[in-house]
C-alpha cells in the first residue's frame, strides 16, 4: 500500500472504532433505561376476586415457551403466521364481551341488538373501562367487575383451543393439559394489559388548547392515541379507537428522507472517492492451489453437512407451505407426530446450523490460506468440533420435538427440550454447547490466521467478528439456569442474538471475508477491499446496532425505539453491493480476455449474496421497517419477504460459496475433473425460487395489512382472510419447489465432486 492509502485506511479504521464505541454506548444507555421502563408484572390482578398473580403470569409464560407456541401463532406480533395473534384475539374476545355486558346491563339488551346511538354509549363504556380503568398496574392490578367477567369468558375460549386444538389453525389438541392452558391464558392477558395500558408520564390530560382564531371558542381535545400505551398502541383495534400515534407517522417521513439522501450520500462518496484506491488495479495474483493443509483436508467433511441440513430445512419449508394453503389436512406425515410448531422449529433451526456449519467451515479453510499454509497446532480440534456440531445439531432437533410435543417434564424441558423463543429454541445444554463449540472455532482460526507473515485488516477482521459471534450469542442465555420472567426483557435480549449476532458479527466477518476473497481472487485489489470494508464496518456498527430498535416498536419497548429503528438499519449492505459490483466488472474482464477463473462457482455465490442481501435486507427491509408500515404489516405475510430473501442473501449464500470454494481447491489439489452444469442449475433454481417467493407473500400480507387498517389487527390474522388468497397460497408452492429442487443438486453436486468426480491428468478450470 501506499503512503495515502495507508493514511487512509487507518482513518477509516479510526472512523470505525469511534463508531463502534459511540453506537455501543449509545445502544448500552437506552438499554439500560429500557429495562427500567418495562411493563410490570403485578403481584396479583384482581376483580372481584384474585384472577391470577405474578407467579401465575410467569409460570404461563413458561408454558408458553415449553409447548412452543410462538411457532405457531404470535404474542405482541412476535412468532409464527399459522395461528393467530394471541394478545390481539384475546384482547378483541374481551371487548366482544365487554360490549354485551355493558349493553345489557344499561339497556337490557345485546350489543347487535343496539341502535346506533345506543352503540356510541356502549363503545364510550367499553373504550373507557379497557384503556382508563382497567390497566395495568405494579403492585396490584383491579379491573372492574365488568372487565373480570369478560377476561372469564376469553379465557375459557383460549384454554379450550389451546387443550382441544382447532384444525382449522393446525393445532393439534391432547398436548396442553388444562391447568397449563389456564396458566397461559393468564400470561396472555397480561401481554393485553400490556397493549392497552398507557406507559407512565403518559396518562390522558384534559384540552391541548383553546382555538379562538375562526371565531368563539373551541377546544381541542386530546385522543386517548396521543398517549402511547406500552406497545405504542399496537394492536390496530377500532373497538376501542386503538390507532397509530403520530410519532411513527413522523419518524416514517424522517425514514424514507434519510434513507433516500444516504444512499445518495454513499453513492457520491464511492464514485467521487472510494474508487481512487482502484484506479492503480493493483491486484494480486489469483488464489492457486496445489495441495490440502492436513488442516484443510479435515474441513472437507464439513461440506456435505450444510447441502444436507439444507435439503431439510427446505422440505420443512414446503410442508408449512402445504399447511398454510389446507392446514386441516396431514400431508406425508401425521399432524399429531409432526405437528405444524414443531416444524417450524425445525425450519428455523435448521437454516442457522446450515448456516453456521458453512461460515465455520469457511473460516477454518480460509485460515491456513492466510498463514501461508501453516495449520493449527493440534489439527484434531477440527474433528472435535465437528463431532461436537453433529451432537448439538442432531440432540437439540430431538429436544425440540420432545419439548414441543410435552415429552419432556417440567425439570427438564427448559435445559433439552426447546426454550420457546422465535429463533433460539435450542434448551439450555444444547445453547451451552454451541457456545463451547463457536469458542473452539475462534480459537482455531486465531491462532491459526495470527502465524501469518502479515495479519492483514480482513483477517484482523474475520478474527475479532469470530470472537464477538462467539460471545454475543451468549446475550440470549440469561439468566443461565431458568427463563426471563418479564416477556418485554426477554424479547429485548433475544433480539441481541437474532439482530445483533447475524446483522452485526456475522456482517462483520462476511465483510472480512469478502474484502479477502475478493483480493486474494484476484477481483480487487488490496487497497480498495480494506477501505470498502471498514466503511461496510463503519456502516454495520453505526446503522446496525441501533437499528435493532426496528424489531422494538410494539412488544412493550420504549417509544424512542421507533425513531432509532425506523431511521437506521437499511444502508449495511451498500458497499458490500459496491464492492461486488468492482468484483463482477473485473471478473467480466478476465472472462472477456478469455482467461480462466477457476473459483467461478465461488463468485458466483457471493455475487448472489449481494444482490439478495441488497432485495431483502435493503430493498424489503425498508419496506417493512417504516414504522407506519410496520404497524399494521407487523406479524403479517409481508414480513416474509423481507426474513427469507435476507436471510438467505446475507448469510446462506456466503455459506455456499464457502462450499464450493473448498470444493474447487480440493479438485485442483488433487487433480479432479470439475463440471459446473449441475452447480449452475442448483445457483439459478435456487436463486429464481427465493426471488419468485416474495411475490405471493407480499400480496397475500398486503391484504392482511388492509385487513388490519380496516378492522383490526386480530381479523387479519383469521383463516378466513387466508382463504380468500387460497390463489396465492398454492402458488408459493412454485417457488418453495424450485428451492428444494436446488437444495437438492446443491447437495449432489457437492458429494458428487468431493467423493465420485474421477481424476483428470491436468484439472482444467472453467473459464
Amino acid at each position: 500500500m501506499s503512503n495515502l492509502t495507508d493514511a487512509a485506511a487507518k482513518k477509516w479504521f479510526l472512523i470505525f472504532v469511534l463508531s463502534t464505541i459511540a453506537a455501543v454506548g449509545i445502544f448500552l444507555y437506552l438499554t439500560v433505561d429500557q429495562i427500567k421502563n418495562v411493563p410490570p408484572i403485578p403481584k396479583e390482578v384482581k376483580g372481584t376476586q384474585t384472577l391470577y398473580t405474578y407467579d401465575d403470569i410467569v409460570q404461563g409464560k413458561a408454558y408458553f415457551q415449553k409447548y412452543v407456541i410462538m411457532n405457531h401463532g404470535t404474542l405482541l406480533g412476535n412468532g409464527a403466521y399459522m395461528g393467530p395473534d394471541y394478545t390481539a384475539w384475546i384482547l378483541h374476545e374481551k371487548i366482544v364481551h365487554l360490549q354485551n355486558i355493558y349493553a345489557q346491563k344499561k339497556y337490557g339488551k345485546d350489543y347487535n341488538s343496539l341502535s346506533k346511538e345506543e352503540k356510541a354509549q356502549i363503545d364510550y363504556l367499553v373504550t373507557e373501562d379497557v384503556r382508563q380503568k382497567s390497566i395495568l398496574k405494579d403492585g396490584v392490578t383491579q379491573v372492574t367487575p365488568e372487565h373480570e367477567q369478560a377476561y372469564l369468558a376469553a379465557k375459557k375460549k383460549l384454554v379450550e383451543f389451546l387443550v382441544k386444538g382447532n384444525p382449522n389453525y393446525a393445532w393439534v389438541g391432547g398436548i396442553i393439559k388444562p391447568e397449563e392452558a389456564d396458566k397461559i391464558a393468564d400470561f396472555v392477558d397480561w401481554t393485553t394489559l400490556v397493549a392497552v395500558t398507557p406507559r407512565p408520564g403518559m396518562e390522558p390530560k384534559e384540552d391541548v388548547s383553546v382555538i379562538k382564531s375562526l371565531g368563539g371558542s373551541l377546544n381541542v381535545y386530546k385522543a386517548l392515541n396521543m398517549h402511547p400505551t406500552y406497545t405504542n398502541n399496537w394492536p390496530p383495534e377500532p373497538a376501542i379507537g386503538l390507532d397509530v400515534g403520530y410519532s411513527s407517522l413522523f419518524w416514517s417521513l424522517v425514514a424514507f428522507m434519510a434513507c433516500w439522501a444516504l444512499t445518495i450520500v454513499v453513492m457520491w462518496a464511492f464514485y467521487d472517492y472510494f474508487l481512487k484506491f482502484d484506479t492503480e488495479k493493483e491486484y494480486s495474483e489469483a488464489l492457486k492451489i496445489t495441495k490440502l493443509t492436513p488442516m484443510q483436508q479435515k474441513v472437507i467433511k464439513y461440506v456435505p453437512l450444510v447441502p444436507l441440513f439444507f435439503v431439510l430445512q427446505t422440505l420443512m419449508g414446503g410442508y408449512m407451505a402445504h399447511l398454510f394453503a389446507d392446514p386441516s389436512h396431514n400431508w406425508i406425515i401425521p399432524q399429531a407426530l409432526f405437528p405444524f410448531n414443531v416444524a417450524r422449529e425445525f425450519h428455523l433451526n435448521l437454516a442457522v446450523l446450515w448456516i453456521a456449519i458453512g461460515w465455520l467451515a469457511g473460516g477454518l479453510f480460509v485460515a491456513p490460506l492466510a498463514s501461508g499454509g501453516k495449520d493449527f497446532k493440534f489439527p484434531i480440534a477440527v474433528d472435535i468440533l465437528w463431532v461436537a456440531l453433529l451432537i448439538v445439531g442432531g440432540g437439540g432437533l430431538i429436544g425440540l420435538w420432545l419439548g414441543a410435543l410435552g415429552k419432556l417434564p417440567d425439570d427438564l424441558w427448559f435445559w433439552l427440550g426447546s426454550e420457546g423463543r422465535e429463533y433460539i429454541e435450542l434448551g439450555r445444554v444444547w445453547d451451552i454447547g454451541l457456545v463451547i463449540g463457536l469458542v473452539l472455532w475462534f480459537t482455531i482460526v486465531f491462532f491459526t490466521v495470527r502465524q501469518a507473515e502479515k495479519v492483514t485488516p480482513p483477517l484482523q477482521m474475520m478474527i475479532w467478528s469470530a470472537f464477538a459471534i462467539a460471545v454475543l450469542y451468549m446475550a440470549g442465555m440469561a439468566p443461565l439456569h431458568k427463563i426471563m420472567p418479564n416477556f418485554t426483557i426477554d424479547d429485548y435480549f433475544r433480539w441481541w442474538v437474532v439482530h445483533l449476532w447475524v446483522e452485526n458479527t456475522f456482517e462483520l466477518f462476511a465483510a472480512g471475508t469478502l474484502a479477502f476473497l475478493t483480493v486474494a481472487l484476484g477481483l480487487v485489489s488490496a487497497r480498495f477491499a480494506t477501505i470498502m470494508m471498514f466503511f461496510e464496518a463503519f456502516l454495520i456498527v453505526a446503522a446496525g446496532t441501533i437499528g435493532t430498535g426496528h424489531h422494538y416498536f410494539w412488544m412493550g419497548e420504549n417509544e424512542y425505539w421507533i425513531a432509532w429503528g425506523g431511521v437506521l438499519s437499511s444502508l449495511e449492505p451498500l458497499p458490500l453491493v459496491i464492492l461486488m459490483i468492482e468484483a463482477t466488472k473485473e471478473y467480466l474482464h478476465i472472462k472477456k480476455k478469455g482467461e480462466a477463473f477457476p473459483f467461478r462457482m465461488a463468485f458466483l455465490w457471493l455475487a448472489g449474496s449481494a444482490f439478495l442481501n441488497w432485495l431483502g435486507a435493503g430493498f424489503y427491509g425498508m419496506l417493512i421497517n417504516l414504522p407506519i408500515v410496520n404497524y399494521y404489516e407487523h406479524g403479517t405475510y409481508f414480513g416474509m419477504a423481507h426474513g427469507h430473501v435476507a436471510l438467505l442473501g446475507a448469510f446462506g449464500y456466503i455459506s455456499i460459496a464457502f462450499l464450493y470454494l473448498i470444493a474447487r481447491a480440493n479438485a485442483l489439489a488433487k487433480g479432479l475433473h470439475w463440471d459446473e452444469k449441475v452447480s449452475n442449475l442448483a445457483f439459478w433454481l435456487t436463486t429464481g425460487g427465493i426471488f419468485i417467493f416474495a411475490f405471493p407473500v407480499l400480496v397475500i400480507g398486503e391484504k392482511q395489512m388492509e385487513w388490519a387498517f380496516n378492522y383490526g389487527y386480530w381479523v387479519a390474522r383469521t383463516r378466513e382472510v387466508l382463504e380468500g388468497m387460497g390463489f396465492w397460497l398454492w402458488v408459493r408452492l412454485l417457488p418453495d419447489l424450485m428451492i428444494i429442487a436446488g437444495a437438492v443438486l446443491l447437495l449432489v453436486d457437492l458429494v458428487y465432486k468431493l467423493y465420485l468426480s474421477k481424476k483428470e491428468a491436468t484439472a482444467t478450470a472453467t473459464a
